[in-house]
C-alpha cells in the first residue's frame, strides 16, 4: 500500500515512519503534508491508497479535508490525542484511529485491517456519517453506524427508541418498527449513547429518554416506551431516571 502521513508534528510523522517500516515492510510511505492544505494537494497528487490523517492541525482540520473530496477512494487511519468529541464521532462512525502517543502494536494492528479489502461505497458511507457527527450545525442530527454480516446501517441517534441485550447480542429497536441485532455487548452501545440522553435502567435495557410514555408502579415498577414495550428498572436506578425526568 502507499502511505501518505499527514501531521502538523513533525516529530509524529516521524514516529509513525518508524514503526511502518520496522512492522509494516508491505506499505511504502510516498510522501508527508504537515497541513490540511498540504494533505489535499499530496492526495491529489500521490494517489495514496491510505492516509495517516491527523485530526488537529494549524489552519483546518482532518475533517475539512474529507470534505473537500466528494468521494473517499483512500483508506483512512484517524490519529488525534485524547478529544471526546473527536473520538465519540468516530466511535459512532466505526471508523479507526490511534490515540497519541502512538503505540507500535496498535499502528500495525490498524494497517492490517486497513489492508483488508473493503466494499468502497460502505467505506464512503461511513465517511459521511462521520461528517454529519462532526458538523456542528448538524448536532441534533447524529447518526450511528451499526455494521452486521450483511448491511451497514446509517441510523439517526434520534430514531433509536431502546437497546435490549440478550448475552452478547444487542438489539435496536427503531422508531419505524425495524428491529437490528447487533453482535456487541449494550455496555459498549451505553459509553456511546450516553451523552444523547440515552439511560441503562437495567441490566439488559438501555432506553431513549425522549421516547419514554409512563413509569407505572405496579408490579414492581415499569416504563413504557413509544413502541408500548415495559422496560423494567433496576430499583438503584428508579430515583434517578425519575429526577432526571423531572428536569425536562
Amino acid at each position: 500500500m502507499k502511505v501518505l502521513l499527514v501531521d502538523d508534528e513533525k516529530k509524529a510523522r516521524e514516529t509513525i515512519f518508524n514503526i511502518l517500516e520496522i512492522y509494516c515492510p508491505e506499505v511504502e510511505v510516498i510522501a508527508e503534508a504537515a497541513s490540511a492544505k498540504e494533505a489535499i494537494e499530496a492526495i491529489e497528487n500521490h494517489k495514496p491508497d491510505l492516509v495517516f490523517l491527523d485530526i488537529n492541525m494549524p489552519g483546518g482540520n482532518g475533517f475539512e479535508v474529507l470534505h473537500h473530496f466528494p468521494t473517499i477512494d483512500f483508506k483512512i487511519i484517524f490519529i488525534t490525542a485524547y478529544e471526546q468529541y473527536a473520538l465519540q464521532a468516530l466511535k459512532l462512525s466505526a471508523l479507526d484511529y490511534l490515540l497519541k502517543p502512538i503505540n507500535a502494536d496498535e499502528l500495525a494492528a490498524a494497517v492490517k485491517r486497513a489492508s483488508i479489502v473493503i466494499e468502497k461505497d460502505n467505506f464512503n458511507k461511513k465517511i459521511q456519517t462521520l461528517l454529519v457527527n462532526t458538523d456542528i450545525l448538524k448536532a441534533e442530527y447524529k447518526r450511528i453506524v451499526l455494521k452486521t454480516n450483511e448491511t451497514i446501517h446509517i441510523v439517526p441517534i434520534q430514531d433509536i427508541i431502546r437497546c435490549e441485550s440478550e448475552r452478547n447480542y444487542t438489539t435496536f429497536f427503531l422508531i419505524n418498527g425495524k428491529k437490528i441485532v447487533m453482535s456487541n455487548t449494550l455496555k459498549e452501545y451505553e459509553e456511546l449513547l450516553s451523552s444523547y440522553r440515552f439511560f441503562r435502567i437495567h441490566n439488559s435495557h438501555l432506553i431513549n429518554m425522549d421516547y419514554i410514555l409512563s413509569y407505572e408502579k405496579k408490579e414492581g415498577g415499569y416504563f413504557v416506551m413509544k413502541d408500548n414495550s415495559r422496560i423494567p428498572v433496576t430499583a438503584g436506578k428508579k430515583d434517578l431516571l425519575l429526577s432526571l425526568i423531572e428536569k425536562f
